[in-house]
């Protein structure tokens, strides 16, 4: 399939018509290279090839996305391209010789979905279906098989820097080895029928590794095992407290029996004190009366007495009269003062003995309180071995996740190897070498013809960091010397369409070059030779100043931009 017409249009008039022929085709910037003046940057060279990458499938984002900052769009354009409804029209034709060859035609523009045209040949499809539609048409039978349709072709578009300074590399930054594996065995023939399975195997895989990983982010499956094993004894030790569990069912009431009864401990043993107190003042004012009586010599008074009778007439009372007096008032008063002793002692005595039958049950309600335990402990308790189990069920289920994880793994990786016993079979092998062989005879006579060096594909059985086997492809200098990146590219894609060819293998005819400016004067020349005697489309963006003077014509140009007419011509409207 080769390349016919890239048609730009709004929905008002024609923008722009790029024809494309056989052979080297053109994109040139013709802005003059004056130092500090106009340069060749966003003429819309790239933009070119995007366009053509947009119409077989690529996102629309990257016509209007800085390819640096994918966050950065080029507003402007991005307004132009849908206010004006542009629509970007391909028409590919299987043989550009004949005029009767079968063309197709693919539509597209960047409007939402409702107004989104995404046509091929007159019927416009959703995304599924258009990726279905041109995988079909372009490589009959392989839609909803690996590698992809825009996987197939990442070698014929090259505007990205990885595919521009990769020669096999040519897929997302994010590609595995097994992906790379699968897409390379499907280029070379090397048909087989479970390189899908493989894929979804290693997908699969992956996942359930990633999982596993998630799972054991904290600790292994062995650690959780073991931390269920002492958890399991906790629980045991817990359950054993819980059923041998003294509960009082009349805690709080003995506690508040406790309280009342210590209350009135303190209470009678107050009043003990006040009784106490009382009756030892009546005992000292006892006392103290006491030795108020009279023992003084009654001889010697009586002597003075009889003296003051003798002089002083009409007293009638004798000595021993006055004595006895004084000391029968006495005796009165401590009979007074003494009469409420026998009460107070007999009150203190019935306290006391209420004080102790008090101390009695207060040392009872004590001793069954301490035995029992109270309901904020079972609570405690319970609350500890809800924890624990919530813990066991969530080990559990770690454990059992972990387990089937690895039986997956077990039983994926089991399919993986059987699938890898027929794909490293000596028989497969040695196809893969055959066809190896093919494609390096031609990408070694095209290396020589452009380089004089010789440039060979390799396939190296390998196991990767997983333990996975894999075929793992790569370009290399026969000469063993760094060569040039840039005709590596060149010779691999334009060999590969001749491999193709002469496998019958489909491929696409037309090769997409960004940035050419960077390779030799001499080596374009000769590419430019090589295709058109090959019957290839090389399809290359340059600066017009880098040209070899023998390119610097015409009939190679297929679009010229530059800074006063750029791709789009936005400025025009």
């Amino acid at each position: 399939m080769f390349l016919k017409s890239l048609t730009i249009s709004s929905y008002t008039e024609v923008i722009r018509v790029i024809n494309f022929h056989n052979g080297i085709n053109l994109i040139v910037d013709e802005t003059p290279n004056r130092i500090g003046t106009e340069t060749g940057n966003n003429v819309g060279k790239t933009t070119v090839l995007m366009l053509i990458d947009f119409c077989l499938g690529a996102s629309p984002k990257h016509i209007y996305t800085d390819p640096e900052h994918k966050k950065e769009e080029y507003k402007l354009v991005k307004d132009f391209l849908v206010e004006n409804k542009v629509l970007v029209t391909l028409v590919l034709k299987e043989d550009l010789s004949s005029e009767n060859s079968p063309e197709t035609r693919i539509e597209r523009n960047f409007l939402p979905t409702k107004q989104k045209i995404q046509r091929i040949n007159g019927v416009n499809n959703t995304d599924e279906e258009f990726d279905e539609a041109l995988t079909n048409l372009l490589f009959p039978g392989q839609y909803g098989s690996k590698p992809t349709f825009r996987q197939i072709i990442s070698h014929n578009i090259r505007y990205k820097d990885l595919s521009i300074n990769n020669t096999l590399k040519t897929l997302d930054r994010y590609t595995s080895d097994a992906e790379y594996e699968t897409l390379y065995l499907f280029l070379l023939g090397c048909d087989f029928e479970q390189g899908d399975t493989k894929q979804e195997l290693l997908t699969q895989i992956r996942l359930e590794q990633n999982f596993k990983n998630r799972l054991e982010k904290d600790q292994t499956k062995s650690a959780y095992e073991t931390a269920l094993s002492i958890l399991d004894g906790e629980i045991e030790l817990l359950n054993r407290r819980k059923s041998n569990f003294n509960l009082n069912e009349n805690f709080e009431s003995d506690l508040d029996k406790l309280n009342q009864v210590r209350y009135q401990i303190n209470m009678v043993s107050s009043e003990i004190g006040k009784l106490n107190i009382r009756r030892d003042l009546i005992n000292e004012a006892k006392l103290d009366l006491e030795k108020s009586v009279s023992h003084i010599d009654v001889q010697q008074l009586e002597h003075i007495y009889r003296q003051a009778t003798d002089r002083i007439e009409g007293i009638q009372k004798t000595f021993e009269d006055l004595c006895s007096f004084h000391n029968r008032m006495i005796d009165e008063k401590v009979k007074y003062i003494a009469k409420d002793l026998p009460r107070l002692d007999s009150d203190i005595k019935s306290k006391a003995e209420r004080l102790s039958r008090l101390l009695q049950e207060e040392a009872d309600l004590s001793a069954a309180i301490s035995r029992s335990e109270s309901f904020e402990e079972l609570e405690k308790l319970i609350s500890e071995l809800n924890e624990k189990y919530r813990k066991k069920g969530e080990y559990e289920n770690t454990i059992q996740q972990l387990a089937e994880v690895e039986a997956n793994l077990t039983s994926l990786n089991k399919s993986l190897d059987d699938i890898d016993d027929a794909l490293f079979s000596q028989a497969f092998e040695q196809k893969i070498k055959d066809q190896k062989d093919k494609f390096n005879k031609h990408f070694a006579s095209i290396s020589q013809t452009l380089y004089g060096e010789q440039y060979a594909l390799k396939v190296d059985p390998t196991v990767n960091k997983k333990g996975q086997r894999l075929y793992k492809f790569s370009a290399f200098n026969t000469n063993f010397s760094s060569g040039k990146k840039q005709g590596e590219i060149s010779c691999f894609d334009i060999a590969y369409t001749m491999f193709a060819d002469e496998e019958n293998i489909p491929c696409l005819h037309f090769l997409l070059n960004d940035k050419k400016e960077l390779m030799h004067d001499n080596q374009l020349l000769k590419i430019a030779q090589l295709v058109s005697n090959k019957g290839i489309q090389f399809v290359a963006s340059i600066l017009k100043d880098k040209l070899p003077e023998e390119l610097n014509r015409e009939e190679f140009f297929v679009v010229k931009l530059s800074q006063a007419d750029k791709l789009f011509r936005i400025e025009g409207y």
